[in-house]
């Protein structure tokens, strides 16, 4: 009766909302998540947030605790959780990002750290990459070049520049590995000099590509871009909602660069979605901007103390369970695994991954790259992702599918065995669309 319910009276996110038939979830464990008496290995933590596995005894007694305290002040007040995770923030960030202005997800913590960057610098415009996303909120889906932007196309913030993306295994330049000149990095400083640096706050990317494809940043491109952005004094955000928190196999997926950023964009895996958070972390330079003047940002839940105490947890959890290193000794095993599948399938054009963060890109055929679902499919064209799916919940797995891609990023608790049992059930629901 609850799923009727629900789809009588709820909206469901990007989707159509007849006709559809989402799993109706009764309770979660682990890495799996249950429907009644069926369960479903969760293979891409929700949307890659659910970063300690579902119902994790440490940070339900950290929210619990917590509620015997105080639930909620408002955001004028100081609580102990809230400053217990702002310095635990510095602690492992990198560089000297220091103070944390706590919202409430990514969306709402993009939006605020362009913000940020636009008062800091006194410039307006904001360069990101097409191929991304940064969140559905007014301004962070405009910083997004995620095509869900298209309907709001008419009224889309000011002052935002795209730039291409260094997508190697369909690189738009045209070269191949052995070639490569980093086309990509003098691509963006001519994006700067055509539009000025005198106008540009800050160079927005993610730490490492998500839900755009995991597109791999070459090993160099973010130090280049940091040092483009110094060299005309540019700020550079960081926006590690996906990406951090372990799911790169570092705190941070920016550590696999070495790179310090000047703002960094946090969420989904600070409190693995126990209880929503955001946060924008930024260097002291910046925050001393307002020693003398009001902050103008704010939101009636920053820093809610129940999230905050939930983060904590979650902290904790990583620390106590190594999760961070775990994840980084099975990226490798799943980069193997997933090698060992593209020589296999002959649907199969790349496969990628940091960490656990990785997706599957399936094609027509290998030497072409033509696209199994076009990119940006809708309606009809969707009919083969649409099969993935329901051949994947058929075997008991959920994960996000994508157009051609199927996304991997389990819960990071996740064991060898589990993570290879699940990328079996991928290789047969591919096989069956190749038969």
């Amino acid at each position: 009766m609850s799923k009727t319910d629900t789809l009588n009276h709820t909206l469901f996110a990007w989707s159509k909302q007849s006709g559809i038939n989402p799993i109706h979830c009764t309770h979660a464990k682990g890495i799996y998540v249950y429907e009644n008496d069926k369960k479903y290995m969760d293979f891409s933590s929700q949307l890659m947030n659910v970063n300690i596995g579902h119902n994790h005894p440490t940070v339900n007694n950290a929210i619990k605790e917590q509620l015997d305290k105080v639930a909620y002040v408002f955001p004028g007040m100081s609580t102990d959780p809230r400053g217990q995770l702002g310095k635990k923030l510095k602690e492992i960030t990198p560089g000297k990002l220091n103070k944390t202005f706590f919202c409430t997800g990514g969306a709402d913590a993009n939006e605020n750290a362009i913000m940020l960057a636009r008062l800091h610098t006194g410039k307006q415009k904001i360069i990101t990459k097409y191929r991304s996303y940064h969140g559905a909120s007014y301004g962070a889906i405009s910083a997004g070049g995620d095509p869900r932007k298209h309907p709001f196309n008419k009224n889309e913030l000011p002052g935002v520049v795209h730039i291409e993306d260094p997508y190697c295994y369909r690189c738009p330049w045209g070269q191949r590995p052995e070639s490569c000149q980093r086309e990509c990095v003098q691509h963006l400083e001519r994006i700067i000099q055509f539009e000025g640096p005198e106008n540009i706050a800050a160079i927005l990317l993610e730490g490492e590509s998500g839900s755009s494809g995991c597109i791999k940043y070459p090993y160099d491109y973010w130090p280049k871009v940091a040092e483009l952005a110094k060299k005309y004094n540019i700020l550079t955000i960081a926006d590690e909602v996906m990406s951090g928190f372990g799911r790169c196999g570092q705190w941070f997926a920016i550590n696999n660069f070495n790179v310090e950023p000047d703002i960094m964009v946090m969420a989904k895996g600070i409190s693995s979605g126990y209880i929503p958070l955001g946060a924008v972390t930024v260097t002291d330079e910046i925050a001393q901007s307002y020693d003398e003047q009001p902050l103008p940002l704010g939101m009636t839940y920053s820093s809610h103390a129940l999230a905050c105490a939930a983060a904590l947890g979650c902290i904790q959890v990583y620390e106590n369970e190594n999760l961070i290193e775990r994840s980084a000794k099975l990226g490798h095993t799943l980069n193997k695994k997933l090698k060992q599948m593209k020589e296999t399938h002959p649907l199969i054009g790349d496969c990628r991954n940091t960490g656990l963060l990785g997706c599957i890109e399936l094609v027509k055929d290998k030497e072409s790259k033509e696209h199994l679902v076009p990119w940006n499919a809708k309606g009809a064209d969707m009919k083969i992702s649409a099969e993935l799916v329901a051949s994947l919940r058929k075997q008991g797995l959920h994960t996000f599918v994508r157009w051609n891609w199927i996304f991997i990023a389990p819960p990071l608790i996740i064991s060898e065995e589990e993570l290879m049992e699940g990328l079996d059930i991928i290789s047969k629901a591919i096989k069956k669309i190749e038969n």
